[in-house]
């Protein structure tokens, strides 16, 4: 299991809590500066597969400061958005922008635990996870949470990193990620292990058709993997 600090005796959620605790005022600078800004074409482009369905209830899993939510609250115009996190944080920051964007009648944010959620069954629309799955502590257990409160049908909209195969680009991916992002992420971050985590939380990750698989085996009916901007990222449509 990859955690963010190796020394310590907590479990990796509350590691992972530390982290974004402890990153959160620099988080949306560094995720939009280092992605080049090229994380919300990302999301956009999962909110055209969402708008295939037009979902009206929507919960957003590892929600962070709220940009998918955001994104999908003012592009689909839903009844409700609720988001969650266990990062305290985050979720104050991602709450500070949601009433400055006057979308506080759309979205909430709450305090949540994605393997244990507090929700209904066969309770939303649709479900959307940015970059989030990669730190839940048990994959299974977060994916099985999520087809359950999902209706039948429904899907989840996953967006995760992935590993290109293409030369150069899974050269200079690995330069940039593995090398370059963490140093500056250190710089302005002031968390020495979060941008370390980073590039070997997604070296170990399950992605393409091994993470297909981990949906299937959580409940999925059928998963389909789109490849975004070379395979650095992967959209994965979840239908329960």
């Amino acid at each position: 299991m990859t955690i963010p600090y190796k020394n310590s005796d907590k479990s990796k959620k509350e590691q992972v809590a530390g982290m974004f605790n402890n990153i959160a005022h620099s988080y949306d600078f560094l995720n939009h500066v280092l992605s080049l800004g090229i994380d919300t074409i990302w999301r956009n482009r999962a909110i055209r597969e969402m708008r295939k369905t037009n979902p009206t209830v929507i919960l957003d899993v590892a929600t962070g400061t709220g940009d998918f939510a955001i994104a999908a609250a003012q592009k689909l115009k839903p009844q409700q958005i609720i988001g969650i996190d266990i990062s305290r944080k985050m979720l104050e920051i991602g709450k500070r922008k949601i009433l400055k964007k006057q979308l506080d009648s759309c979205i909430t944010l709450d305090l949540g635990d994605c393997e244990a959620l507090q929700f209904s069954n066969n309770y939303f629309d649709a479900s959307t996870t940015g970059f989030g799955v990669r730190n839940f502590e048990n994959l299974q257990k977060g994916l099985q949470e999520i087809v359950r409160v999902l209706k039948p049908g429904a899907c989840a909209y996953i967006l995760e990193f992935s590993k290109p195969r293409v030369f150069p680009i899974a050269q200079l991916y690995t330069l940039y990620f593995k090398y370059i992002l963490p140093t500056i992420g250190r710089i302005f971050s002031k968390d020495t292990s979060a941008y370390t985590y980073l590039y070997d939380s997604v070296d170990a990750f399950p992605y393409g058709e091994a993470f297909a698989e981990e949906a299937r085996n959580a409940g999925f009916s059928d998963t389909k993997c789109i490849p975004l901007s070379f395979g650095i990222t992967t959209l994965y449509v979840c239908r329960k």
